[in-house]
Order: C-alpha cells, then sequence, then structure tokens
C-alpha cells in the first residue's frame, strides 16, 4: 500500500492581522507571540500520525503518552526554525501545507517546503498570494454576503435592513450611527477571535475610546459599525471550500465574554441553561440558512481564490419585540478555526457527554498551576479510550506557558 504523503500543519491564528498588513516579515506583538507558541500543537487534532506539525518548541514525550489516553497517535513535530537547515526533511515529498490561515507571512515562512509539495497543492488557488486576496479576508467581504442573503431568507426572522452593519471612514460617520442606533459594537476589518473590537455602549464616548476608533481606520482604511444587538446565542456554520464547491461540515456553538471575545465552544450540544426556545430557533434555522450560504460562496470570488476550511458566525438575537432573530453572516473566517477544532473534540467524548473547550490565559498564573488546581476539582474519567467527565488538558503545561486549551465535560 501506498504511503500517504504528509500534510504539513502550522497554527498561526494572527493570520487576519498578517493580512492586514500585508508584508511577508510582520510579526504579532510578543503576547500573542506567546499565545501561538504555547498553542502550537492545537492541530494535530485534525492531523493524521503521517502528518507533521511545526511548532516553535517540541512537546515533552510525556505529552504524546497523554494523547494515547484517548487514542491519539500524535503527528511528527517539528521545529519551524529547522526548516531551512534541515535538507532531509526540506527535500522530502509532502501533500499540502495546512497553516491555519494564510498571509503573505505564513507564505513567506512556508516557500522552502512549496518545492516538494504535491502537483495538486501547486495548481491550488493558495499556493502563492495574490494582492487580490487581502479584500476577501476583511468583514467588508462578509458584509457583501451578508447583504445578498438577507434577500433569500424570510423577513420576519432575520436581521431587518435599518439594522445592517455599515463601513465608515470618520468621526463624522460614526458620530451619525450612534445617533442612529444608541449603542454601537466596531470592528476592525481584519481581526479575529473577538479582538479589534470596540463597544460603545455610554454617551458621551470617552476621549480614549474615540483614539482606539479612530486608530481601526488610520490603520486599516476603516471601520465595520454595527448595531449593539441585545445577543442570545453565538453559532458558527463550517464549512469547506474545493474546486469551487462548498461543503458543509457541521455547526459550532461558541460563547463570548461581554466584550466580544472569544472564550469557547460548547461541545455536544447547547448546555441545559440555554432557553430552549433559543436553542430551537438556531437549530431550525440552519436547514434554510446553510444552502442559501452555499450557493452565494460558489457564486463569489471566494470560489475562484480560495481552497480550505471557513466559518461563518451567526448571531441570534432578541429583537426588542419578544421576537428571536439572526443575523446569519456576522463574520466569514477563511481559516480553520475553534469552532472547527470544537467538531473533531466532540469526537473526544463519550456520546452524549456534553462539556466545553476552553482557551485559558490568566495573567501572572502559568497553565500548569491553573491545570493542577483543575486535576484535583475534575479529576478526569475515561471510557474505551473516550472522555466521560473531567478536566482533560489538550496542550502541554509546564511553568513557562500562559496559555493552555482543554476540555471539561459532564460536569
Amino acid at each position: 500500500m501506498k504511503k500517504a504523503l504528509p500534510d504539513i500543519y502550522l497554527f498561526n491564528p494572527t493570520c487576519e492581522y498578517a493580512v492586514a498588513n500585508s508584508h511577508t516579515s510582520w510579526q504579532p506583538n510578543l503576547l500573542l507571540q506567546k499565545m501561538e507558541e504555547d498553542l502550537s500543537t492545537l492541530p494535530l487534532f485534525f492531523s493524521r500520525p503521517t502528518d507533521v506539525v511545526l511548532v516553535k518548541k517540541l512537546p515533552p514525550e510525556s505529552y504524546i503518552e497523554q494523547l494515547k489516553l484517548i487514542g491519539i497517535e500524535a503527528p511528527r513535530f517539528f521545529r519551524r526554525k529547522d526548516i531551512t537547515t534541515d535538507r532531509k526533511f526540506l527535500k522530502a515529498p509532502k501533500s499540502r501545507l495546512l497553516p491555519w490561515g494564510w498571509s503573505p507571512a505564513a507564505h513567506q515562512l512556508l516557500k522552502p517546503l512549496k518545492p516538494s509539495c504535491s502537483p495538486e497543492f501547486k495548481s491550488s488557488p493558495v499556493a502563492e498570494w495574490k494582492p487580490e486576496y487581502r479584500e476577501m479576508y476583511s468583514k467588508k467581504f462578509a458584509l457583501g454576503i451578508l447583504k445578498r442573503v438577507l434577500q433569500l431568507l424570510p423577513e420576519e426572522k432575520i436581521l431587518p435592513p435599518d439594522l445592517i452593519p455599515e463601513i465608515c471612514t470618520t468621526h463624522n460617520e460614526l458620530e451619525e450611527l450612534l445617533s442612529r442606533w444608541g449603542k454601537l459594537m466596531v470592528k476592525a476589518p481584519w481581526s479575529s477571535s473577538g479582538r479589534g473590537l470596540q463597544r460603545i455602549t455610554k454617551t458621551p464616548v470617552a476621549p480614549k475610546v474615540w483614539e482606539k476608533l479612530l486608530g481601526i481606520i488610520n490603520e486599516q482604511d476603516y471601520a465595520i459599525v454595527e448595531p449593539y444587538l441585545d445577543k442570545v446565542l453565538d453559532r458558527s456554520i463550517q464549512f469547506s471550500l474545493s474546486n469551487g464547491k462548498v461543503h458543509y461540515k457541521g455547526i459550532s456553538r461558541f460563547f463570548t465574554d461581554e466584550k466580544g471575545q472569544y472564550q469557547g465552544n460548547f461541545l455536544n450540544g447547547w448546555p441545559d441553561t440555554i432557553e430552549p426556545q433559543a436553542a430551537e430557533f438556531a437549530e431550525t434555522f440552519t436547514g434554510i440558512l446553510v444552502p442559501a450560504l452555499a450557493e452565494l460562496i460558489e457564486n463569489s470570488l471566494l470560489a475562484k481564490y480560495y481552497e480550505g476550511n471557513f466559518g461563518t458566525d451567526t448571531l441570534i438575537f432578541n429583537d426588542g419585540q419578544g421576537r428571536l432573530r439572526i443575523n446569519p453572516c456576522l463574520e466569514i473566517n477563511m481559516r480553520q478555526s475553534m469552532g472547527l477544532l470544537s467538531l473533531q473534540l466532540e469526537k473526544l467524548l463519550v456520546p452524549g457527554v456534553k462539556g466545553v473547550f476552553k482557551i485559558w490565559f490568566q495573567k501572572g498564573k502559568s497553565f500548569l498551576s491553573f491545570q493542577n488546581e483543575m486535576h484535583e476539582k475534575f479529576p478526569v474519567q475515561f471510557k474505551n479510550k473516550r472522555i466521560e467527565s473531567g478536566f482533560y488538558p489538550l496542550t502541554h503545561a509546564d511553568e513557562s506557558t500562559f496559555f493552555g486549551a482543554y476540555i471539561l465535560a459532564g460536569v
């Protein structure tokens, strides 16, 4: 039997910022670099044992042994800094390069590996970066899809026309929308996981807040401005795109903090604390929305210029009249996502067991310290190499790791 060629994975969740910057030498700030380092093994949950995950620091053998408890045979881990010096690795045949997300900086980092990739990868639209790709990664592109998909959906259940987000380039335009909507959510066009957001819920707006808002416009040319809605639920529809065709992969249910920053995902359905009416509304709308989004994406530039996984975030909200409505395309994430990862992680739980997947960070405290506390409070229980209950760390922990990822199940 012919041995499968390895796919090469890279965890670079700051890819949207790299796209916004456009320079091949772009680097995230030190805290985000640390986040990428500490969570760098996460792509293993998408991988096969024959694949390679690029990391800054190799995980210890104890971490690889820990994965066997949930039936995972780890891929090969390879240090990023050795890409250009290890001639054997450079020349070895490879299938595809699969960073978390593409950007000019990701292409530059992975460039030495391209010659040894498969013909299928070399002929794909993501094999090289083109300047025209930049706008597709922006929230302006998602806004265009939103305006079109709203025309295909029942108007009594969707975002009404007077609440559709707008593009702002000046202080006066922001003032006008604040006067119209009262409360705003202002977003940087290229950002992810709830970063690059600024709520405006009080007037007059503080000078420091104005400084941040105008900073977004100065850095990225414009801001996307939405009315601040009475959110009930967050959901993401996960798709993949290949050869111009969209394939539905599933629904992820996520949650954010009060500032809109991503906190984690619910696993195996909504928790019992979620209002049944809201959960039912969200689930029944899926059958209408998925084919509508798929058709629009297949007829957009995305189908021509992109290949890989992507997710469309949606927002269920209360319209103030006692009715639930949906923003069916809040943004489009053209990359791997925590939502897609959560669909993989659901397979690690005993069927029917609910849980949460979370990313952890607490200033001044190591992930190891947090892990020790959680092991004591919620000792993990396995059944047939699946998690039945308790705390299970998904990333390596030691005194130097500030970020971590984990599952908490059945509690």
